[in-house]
Order: structure tokens, then C-alpha cells, then sequence
């Protein structure tokens, strides 16, 4: 004699174990967060994954044992750590976390490269047979991407590209420096700087490229001695690049160029401190779509791709990653858009 199919959970009955109204439970497992406190949320979505509740059109990621959790875990590159991560990544990890909480996934932090040896880390993986993938997140070494790959084969790379290796997801970086180089050359500017960080990344150098060309495509010349590059992608290194702007010799630029907001921010601090007008002495812009550009005055104009939807996009290439050797990888790029704010204008006559 078959088996008897399971029974099918129901909101109902969630509701019921929980003494609460059907409605919240229906508006939780439907993905609305608005107005429900996280310990609510929390708790019926925990106990819908217990009960081996199924949402209309969610893969089957439950283990053998319902009342085993899912996890997706992330990793940050080395140099970074949970209390120093940068704004870009923060923002990132915020759209996973989210995108999986709506299907009853937690996501977990499994460390950063640097501090994270590989028998350690084996061990530790190997005896959580609930983690379903892995976001990488900013460019590791190729010897430790091997390692997680062998651990866990779901993996997708944010940021940053391994052709053949695994999944990615990035933003498009020609189209955001063709977008902040346009703007300023609309407002009448002809002589750039760039203020770089991260210098040994490769992030950096595909900015830096793609800044290089978009001049080029409106025949600007560049003087490589106003390219002022840092070892890291901070406030402090912003500021550092723009004492060295600062004390450069020769007629100034107009319009500077940088690597990220933390960097414009750090930036915008010193000059104004200094006495530079922005926009009215010197325009500024970032490859950037964070809250750094907004939390306070004067806002910075931006381009990049929405970091918490490539959060949502590692997501979704992680839930439907196979795992097999012969899986065909994609390297998913986001468009970028442009956000005009305070610190561009014309030049001066």
C-alpha cells in the first residue's frame, strides 16, 4: 500500500499554532514586512519552515528533515569585516537577506577570506548540511574560491567576474562612468581628476579604464598626474587624495571623479573645510548609488546600479544554481542609472 501524500500546510493552521490572525500570517508569507515587527515576522516564518509550509512557486529547498532550516551563507573579502564592511556591500548584503527571509531562508556570515582558514572552514561546513549556497562577496583569491566551491558548489560572486568558476553579479561600470563623464561634460567641464582607492583590485582598474575611455569618446585629454589613487576606498584615503588635489601645481580641474561615496564624502569634507565651493569651485561625482551620497550636505550626484538589487540578484542566481559539474554559469551585470544632486554645476567663467 502507497504512502499517503503529505498533507498540505496550511496559513490556517499556521495561524492557529501561533495564536495569531490568519490576516498577518497571510501578509508574512505573502512578503509584505511593512508594519510587522521583526520578532513577528521571524516567527512565523520559522514556523512555517518547521511545519514544511511551501509558498506558491518556491523550489523545494527544504532538506530530507523539515525541521532543518536553509541557510545562505556570505563571505566577505579580505580586508573587510562585518563592523568595517564597506557602505556598497552593506547594502548588498541587505537585498540577499531580504530576498531570502521571503522564502524562509536565513542567511548567515561565514567570515572574511583573511580570517577564515580552509580546514576550519571545511569543518565548519561540513557539519551544517543545511547551507544551500554562498555569496562571495568582492574579489578573493582563485585558490580560495576553489576551496568554498568544494565545500558548497553554489556560488556567486558579487562584483567581481571568474569566467568558467562560478556565477556574478556586477554592476555596469562603462555605463556608469559614461553617464557621470557625460553629465559633466553637458555643464561645460574639460579638465577631470580621478580620485581612485582599492588600487589592487580589479574593481579599480575596470573604473579607472572606463573612466579613461569615456573621456576619450568626448576627446578630453587626460593628464595622468591628476589621478590620484589610494591603497583602500575610505572617508580617510578621500580626504588624503584631496590634500594632494589640493597641493597639485598647475591650473586646477574642474570636475574630479570618484572611485566610490565614502571617498567623495572624505573629499567633500576636506575641501569645503578648506574653503573650496561645491559645486561652485569644483564639481564632484561618484560611482555610487548608497546612502553615503545622501546622509548629509551637500548630497553627492551618483551613478552605479542599485547595490540592493544586485543583492536580490545574487539571490535569485543562488536559489537556482544547480551545483553540477556541468552547469553554464552567468555573469549577470545590472544597469546603472543616474542620480543628479548638489555637487555638480558649471564651471566658473
Amino acid at each position: 500500500m502507497k504512502n499517503a501524500p503529505a498533507r498540505k500546510v496550511s496559513q490556517t493552521r499556521i495561524a492557529k499554532d501561533l495564536g495569531l490572525s490568519q490576516a498577518l500570517v497571510s501578509m508574512v508569507l505573502n512578503g509584505r514586512k511593512a508594519g510587522i515587527s521583526e520578532k513577528s515576522h521571524r516567527r512565523i516564518w520559522e514556523h512555517a519552515v518547521k511545519l514544511g509550509y511551501q509558498p506558491k512557486g518556491m523550489r523545494p529547498l527544504l532538506t530530507d528533515d523539515p525541521t532543518k532550516q536553509i541557510h545562505v551563507g556570505f563571505i566577505l573579502r579580505s580586508g573587510l569585516s562585518l563592523h568595517t564592511q564597506s557602505n556598497y556591500f552593506s547594502h548588498i548584503q541587505h537585498g540577499l537577506h531580504e530576498t531570502m527571509q521571503e522564502r524562509g531562508i536565513n542567511t548567515v556570515f561565514l567570515g572574511t577570506e583573511n580570517r577564515l582558514s580552509e580546514s576550519a572552514f571545511r569543518v565548519t561546513l561540513e557539519t551544517r548540511k543545511t547551507l544551500y549556497g554562498i555569496a562571495i562577496m568582492g574579489e578573493v583569491a582563485p585558490s580560495f574560491l576553489q576551496a568554498i566551491r568544494q565545500v558548497c558548489p553554489r556560488v556567486v560572486a558579487v562584483s567581481i567576474s571568474y569566467p568558467g568558476e562560478c556565477h556574478s553579479v556586477q554592476s555596469n561600470e562603462n555605463q556608469s562612468l559614461d553617464l557621470l563623464v557625460a553629465h559633466l561634460v553637458e555643464q561645460g567641464h574639460r579638465r577631470f581628476a580621478w580620485i581612485g582607492g582599492n588600487r589592487a583590485l580589479a574593481r579599480h582598474e575596470d573604473r579607472y579604464r572606463a573612466f579613461r575611455a569615456a573621456l576619450l569618446r568626448h576627446q578630453i585629454e587626460f593628464d595622468e598626474s591628476w589621478a590620484l589613487i589610494q591603497d583602500e576606498a575610505d572617508r580617510a584615503e578621500g580626504r588624503q587624495a584631496a590634500e594632494l588635489f589640493l597641493a597639485h601645481p598647475g591650473p586646477r580641474p574642474t570636475a574630479v571623479v570618484c572611485f566610490n561615496g565614502l571617498m567623495a564624502r572624505g573629499a567633500i569634507n576636506l575641501l569645503v573645510a578648506r574653503g573650496v565651493s561645491i559645486p561652485g569651485d569644483l564639481s564632484l561625482v561618484a560611482v555610487d548609488a548608497t546612502r553615503i551620497c545622501t546622509e548629509e550636505h551637500p548630497h553627492i550626484t551618483g551613478a552605479s546600479a542599485d547595490p540592493e538589487a544586485m543583492g536580490r540578484k545574487t539571490a535569485e542566481l543562488i536559489l537556482n544554481a544547480t551545483g553540477e559539474p556541468d552547469e553554464v554559469y552567468l555573469d549577470a551585470v545590472l544597469p546603472s542609472r543616474l542620480t543628479l544632486r548638489e555637487t555638480t554645476g558649471q564651471p566658473r567663467a
